[in-house]
């Protein structure tokens, strides 16, 4: 799972938008925004630099801690 959503709704950022960055269709960066589909560690880091956040930040950290 990933917190693109989250971090587009944070910074005022429209899907079609980093679709038109990534080079990616809406409906691609649509599945990844509804966490249909998960992006690949390339386009990841990607979406990261072009929302200026840290990539680690893109992914879910709802996890336990052990």
């Amino acid at each position: 799972m990933n917190r693109i959503k989250a971090v587009l709704e944070e910074k005022g950022i429209k899907q079609v938008w980093l679709a038109e960055q990534l080079g990616k269709s809406f409906n691609t960066v649509n599945g990844y925004v509804q966490n249909r589909k998960q992006p690949s560690l390339e386009t990841l880091y990607r979406i990261g630099e072009i929302l200026q956040v840290d990539p680690k930040e893109l992914l879910d950290t709802k996890r336990e801690k052990q």
